[in-house]
């Protein structure tokens, strides 16, 4: 009878540091990291840390420029809620919700799954919820140089949730609009093609 196993690649003495740092952080808050339920966390926890922070080694323009073709259509392409994930950088807690972004092509437009893969680069990193937004508007604009951009996010955070405040059904929505999307119409338009009433 075979055994399962799942094969994944991480940087060996990145893994290995990060492995010690959290049996230092599980002793410290009074763990036994010598139990059976405890013994392998610090591994696992230093696996699930790159992947969480991955974003760092990826390239969210050049996301973008491997699926950008020429095409004369001028009207809004719109993505929406699309998944997301994060680490709040001030207490390495998730925030998660969904993004909105659009964008009205200037000749070019680019493949559809490439817009929720430079949302993840980004989310993929320590980030605060406002910069999040900036990162994947900037990018978009600044590679793919449309006509617009925008991007909305809605987002809980478990730093408001789980302590502090301890607001359960809090949400926090960030945006911002580039181009034509500067104009009250056309960014109503969006809000309206997203089911938002922010305008």
């Amino acid at each position: 009878m075979g055994s399962y196993k799942r094969y994944e690649e991480y940087n060996q003495p990145i893994t290995d540091e990060l492995k010690q740092n959290y049996s230092e952080i599980l002793k410290g808050i009074g763990e036994d990291v010598g139990r059976e339920g405890i013994a392998k966390t610090p591994e696992r926890a230093a696996k699930a840390i790159q992947f969480l922070t991955s974003g760092y080694d990826m390239n969210p323009a050049e996301i973008l420029t491997s699926a950008m073709f020429d095409e004369e259509y001028h009207d809004m392409i719109v993505v929406k809620n699309i998944e997301l994930y994060s680490l709040c950088e001030h207490h390495i807690l998730p925030f998660f919700g969904k993004a909105h972004v659009a964008y009205i092509p200037d000749g070019r437009i680019v493949g559809l799954s490439k817009i929720p893969r430079v949302v993840d680069v980004f989310a993929r990193r320590l980030q605060v919820q406002e910069r999040l937004t900036h990162n994947i508007l900037e990018c978009i604009n600044d590679t793919l140089q449309p006509k617009g951009v925008a991007v909305v996010i809605e987002a809980a955070h478990m730093c408001m949730m789980m302590r502090g405040v301890e607001k359960q059904n809090s949400m926090t929505t960030t945006s911002g609009f580039r181009g034509q999307f500067e104009k009250i119409e056309t960014r109503s338009e969006f809000m309206r093609l997203i089911g938002t009433d922010l305008a």
